[in-house]
């Protein structure tokens, strides 16, 4: 009984909605049209239960999503293991602090008992990464399906994720590579609202005087340190919470990373920044748009990639 109120929920949805399938073949409704109406409750469900298990895996899961994206596009490279003819890009090092794989994995698992060989592990990604945006407390927002699995995964093809080192021209001219405005980028930095960085990513701010450092919050960053490389630090007061608390935090000067602080330090993002440590709002929308375009990069059709059958490996 419960699974046919949410069949017809979800039909319901289909009938109110104007989307149209677009030109790589994507739609709102796409799992519904190809007979597999449960795949959303299901991603939901167990994200759901993931993050009461373990709140952290809401910025694990976003990450990753947004290292998959970046890398060659949304098509679940970051998910596929190394081979002994071939370094994927899950084990480069900016990729080895990554978790939440085995969320994914349980995902794709029961979809296959409900679905075989229907659901794509870049769908599942990017579906459980927009519910862990909301399960934190974050924007509520949908994404178009359809999306195919890549069949290439290299470490070097990491080389486009951006550095945490970089300044704002550098983040600008990264995301301006992958379509994105300046004010777009300050959007899908603010997801640094949950999660933390280790010390190996900032440390270097330490070994001199950063004017764009608060000298207080550099004797933190410094204790954090003290402890070693992998020693973390949450990026704002609510590491578990979807917030705007990060915007705050760099207005403060209290920003992690460099790549963090120089949205505030530049004149080319300051007033966005503003902007988003007065209004969560703006920012909560700004955000939502711009996880939708995000997980839309370079999405793969069926010419262009698969369905796997093991997200971890290519068929």
């Amino acid at each position: 009984m419960a699974n046919l109120l949410v069949i017809v929920l979800v039909i319901h949805q289909v009938m109110a909605s104007g989307y149209r399938m677009g030109a790589n073949g994507l739609d709102m409704n796409y799992y519904l049209m190809v007979g597999c109406p449960l795949v959303e409750p299901v991603v939901k469900n167990i994200v759901n239960r993931a993050l009461q298990h373990d709140p952290t895996l809401a910025a694990a899961l976003i990450r990753m999503h947004f290292h998959d994206c970046f890398i060659q596009g949304c098509d679940g490279s970051i998910l596929i293991d190394s081979t002994k003819n071939n370094t994927a890009e899950k084990d480069s090092p900016g990729n080895l602090s990554l978790r939440g794989y085995e969320v994914i994995d349980e995902i794709k698992e029961e979809l296959e008992r409900q679905c075989p060989g229907v659901v794509s592990c870049a769908d599942i990604l990017a579906m459980a990464a927009r519910d862990a945006v909301f399960f934190a407390g974050g924007p509520i927002y949908d994404i178009p399906k359809g999306r195919k699995d890549g069949r290439r995964s290299k470490i070097e093809d990491t080389i486009n994720l951006p550095f945490p080192t970089f300044n704002a021209s550098e983040l600008i001219k990264a995301f301006g590579q992958r379509g994105f405005s300046a004010q777009e980028m300050v959007a899908l930095s603010g997801a640094h609202t949950l999660g933390v960085a280790r010390c190996a990513s900032f440390k270097n701010r330490l070994n001199q005087a950063d004017p764009t450092l608060d000298s207080q919050f550099a004797k933190t960053l410094s204790r954090t340190c003290s402890s070693g490389d992998t020693t973390e630090q949450p990026f704002d007061a609510t590491r578990n919470d979807f917030d705007n608390l990060y915007f705050n935090a760099l207005v403060r000067k209290n920003g992690v990373l460099t790549s963090d602080q120089t949205l505030y330090a530049s004149p080319l993002t300051r007033n966005i920044v503003n902007a988003y440590a007065f209004n969560q709002a703006m920012f909560f929308f700004d955000f939502q748009q711009a996880m939708v375009k995000m997980s839309l990069i370079d999405a793969k059709d069926e010419s262009k990639g698969e369905v796997r059958q093991n997200c971890r490996r290519i068929l």
